[in-house]
């Protein structure tokens, strides 16, 4: 069994000066990871507006399927025109840790 966690640090647009704005832009991210079908909310930054951490999470049976899954959640947020993607840090867990 393998693990893998992925942190999306994001800086939003300059319209999204409350936290109700910044809402109307983490929402539809968090849903369109969680079609990936992975755990997926807004992790970090919780009051800062203009900026947002998101987190993703999968559990898969090999590393393989754990990584490509991570790949295409990566690959969704770095061509999403609203947001730019500041960094990307990702683990994997495996049995023996």
């Amino acid at each position: 069994m393998f693990t893998g966690t992925l942190v999306f640090d994001v800086l939003l647009p300059g319209d999204s000066r409350s936290l109700k704005a910044k809402r109307s832009y983490v929402r539809p991210i968090v849903a369109a990871l969680r079609r990936f079908e992975v755990s997926a909310a807004e992790v970090g930054s919780l009051d800062l507006v203009g900026r947002a951490e998101i987190g993703v999470a999968v559990i898969a049976p090999d590393a393989g399927h754990v990584t490509e899954v991570l790949d295409s959640c990566e690959h969704l947020m770095a061509g999403r025109p609203e947001i730019e993607l500041l960094s990307a840090r990702r683990r994997l867990h495996g049995e023996d840790d």
